[in-house]
């Protein structure tokens, strides 16, 4: 029991380091706004959802935003963008997690990633809008963007690449987690 315990407190903490380091190696994708990175941080915590449970997913993502907030600091000098990227990390995986355990086949996997994307999207859409842009322009001392000019920018920008960055990492996630699958199921017997 003891043992099995360390092994997966190990696991979760190299899955934290190795997201931290994917967060690290971040880049834009035309023709979204250069503030809008992508970057495979979400990997990890996906991997460790599906293997150890909802509450590993989430702590491999507050991890790794600590780390990150630690380590790089914020433009805001409060961790908004840290706050935001956990957020659409738990989002993400904990839709993966529940449809995936649900039918818990191979096939299933791209529904439930499919799944992630759409709630991961337009809960981070609602976020930006209500909290997440205000919270930015607030703490940054820029002049506070009226209603459409923030409806303009989701629904052009924030909407559309949180799918197409979901769609992206979903399908590097469905390529690991096809090769993975046999190690999965050890683990889950273990």
């Amino acid at each position: 029991m003891k043992k099995n315990k360390v092994r997966v407190l190990t696991m979760l903490g190299l899955l934290s380091t190795i997201s931290y380091l994917l967060m690290l190696i971040n880049f834009p994708i035309p023709p979204f706004p250069p503030f809008l990175m992508i970057d495979f941080s979400d990997i990890p915590a996906l991997i460790a959802a599906v293997v150890f449970g909802p509450i590993a997913g989430i702590t491999v993502e507050f991890l790794k935003n600590v780390l990150n907030f630690i380590m790089i600091g914020s433009p805001t000098g409060v961790p908004v963008g840290h706050l935001a990227n956990f957020v659409a990390g738990v989002t993400f995986i904990l839709p993966v997690y529940y449809v995936y355990k649900r039918f818990e086949s191979k096939k299933a996997m791209p529904f439930a990633i499919l799944t992630g994307v759409i709630f991961m999207s337009v809960m981070m859409s609602v976020l930006n809008y209500y909290v997440i842009l205000p919270a930015y322009t607030l703490f940054l001392g820029s002049p506070a963007m009226s209603g459409p000019e923030m409806r303009q920018m989701i629904v052009t920008s924030i909407l559309p690449f949180n799918i197409v960055k979901g769609m992206i990492v979903g399908i590097v996630y469905y390529m690991i987690f096809v090769r993975l699958n046999s190690w999965t199921k050890k683990q889950l017997a273990a």
